[in-house]
């Protein structure tokens, strides 16, 4: 394998190190093009960029390969709780026993926020998102931690305590955002439940009536979480890393992740995917003829829950999850024609060479959002889901960052296109 790729211009050639992947990914660097020929990339949203060198997370796209520090997310997704890939991810092992039981209590022991932060959430209009809320809250425990947000707090044992603060109080950060926005009184952190039941529990608990978590409901959530715990450099993940290269703390660095999740084309997907299915449900037409409406390119319509911009197979989180919908519908002894709907139209587009051509294959958004539906988590709160789920990914991505000996601050290039110099006008002239 060649060592250096050849680049020329005007006239001159210039040699670029080639750098090889454990799994044989092949980059060529072109961290010293500028200084030496003057030259920038141009590569809009980064598809062909690579960012860092990261021991996280692997993704083929072609093959629908992904693993978390080595081990296949179907491995993961059957064996694992989410606070032990949490572990993984953040630590780069699987724990020992001792050290699971040590992560998970110092996590159950810290879900409580500290009672002034309740007066964030008073200050929201009712109605307020609650990703804004996740937003606005995760970046103002800051001020709660002071003593994680020097520079040197982005190593060693204090980057550790933020990472186990984050991860413990997020959940409840979210569940009292959805209760903010219904007006319910909020529900304390309930210590004997693990970490997906106690979500639960927060959400849906209220003083009026006794409410038991569903065990069924709990192990699905906490599937979910563990199929969305990282995904290497997407935007949110990208994000938190850019942030924090200014050396911005933990809090910052995930409040900033929060907001770019936020979007409808990133961590909204599956919310849109459910109002699709709604759409057809209540026009009356058949998967077919919506699939048909897609491929005019006149009806603006779009087929969502399908396609991806790594995966050019079937993601394999997919592939777990309308497995685990039917099994969780049927447990929990519900029925969603939206279920039907999606099996319907992945079977026709499967079959379709439009889409097969096009390597339109469903992806996690898919069946995400239906099972959201069928363990009653309201729509709006989607995405908040996906955060807490990302959290961990977030954290490691951050904190992998900042131990890197060649980090720089992020700083792209650009292409400049605007106006040459003119002269400037005064107001009385114009």
């Amino acid at each position: 394998m060649a060592s250096t790729a050849k680049l020329t211009y005007n006239g001159k050639e210039l040699e670029l190190p080639v750098v090889e992947g454990s799994e044989g990914e092949i980059a060529v660097d072109i961290s010293k093009l500028r200084p030496q020929s003057g030259l920038t990339t141009l590569d809009p949203g980064y598809a062909n960029t690579g960012s860092c060198q990261s021991t996280i997370t692997f993704i083929n796209g072609e093959k629908g390969i992904l693993r978390y520090r080595g081990y296949p997310i179907e491995e993961i997704a059957e064996k694992s709780s989410f606070l032990e890939v949490a572990y993984l991810l953040i630590y780069g092992v699987l724990p020992k026993k001792k050290e699971l039981a040590a992560f998970v209590d110092n996590i159950t022991h810290h879900t409580m926020l500290h009672e002034n932060v309740k007066s964030f959430f008073g200050g929201f209009r009712r109605d307020a998102h609650p990703m804004a809320i996740a937003s606005a809250v995760v970046g103002a425990l800051a001020t709660f931690y002071p003593e994680h947000i020097s520079p040197a707090a982005g190593e060693g044992e204090k980057a550790k305590e933020a990472a186990s603060l984050l991860v413990a109080k997020f959940p409840t950060i979210g569940a009292y955002s959805y209760k903010h926005s219904i007006g319910q009184p909020y529900v304390y952190p309930d210590n004997s439940l693990d970490y997906a039941s106690n979500f639960l529990h927060m959400m849906f608990a209220t003083p009026c009536e006794e409410y038991k978590v569903d065990p069924t409901a709990a192990k699905a959530l906490d599937l979910l979480l563990i199929l969305h715990a990282d995904h290497e450099q997407n935007c949110s993940t990208s994000t938190v890393r850019v942030v924090g290269s200014s050396d911005a703390n933990l809090f910052a660095s995930v409040s900033a992740g929060v907001s770019a999740l936020w979007g409808p084309l990133h961590g909204g997907a599956n919310q849109a995917v459910i109002e699709m299915l709604g759409k057809i449900i209540a026009s009356g037409d058949s998967g077919k003829k919506f699939l048909e409406n897609c491929k005019d390119k006149k009806s603006n319509i779009r087929l969502m829950g399908f396609g991806h911009r790594v995966y050019k197979n079937f993601d394999p989180r997919a592939t777990i999850l309308k497995k685990t919908a039917s099994e969780v519908l049927k447990k929990l002894k519900k029925t969603n024609p939206l279920l039907d709907v999606a099996m319907e139209l992945e079977e026709i587009a499967l079959k379709d060479s439009y889409f097969v051509e096009r390597k339109l294959y469903p992806n996690v958004d898919f069946y995400s959002g239906i099972i959201y539906q069928a363990l009653e988590i309201p729509t709006q709160m989607f995405t908040v889901l996906f955060a807490i789920g990302r959290l961990p990914g977030w954290i490691a991505q951050w904190m992998e960052m900042r131990q890197d000996p060649k980090r720089r601050i992020a700083r792209p290039r650009q292409v400049y296109t605007g106006e040459t110099k003119r002269p400037y006008v005064p107001i009385s002239a114009r």
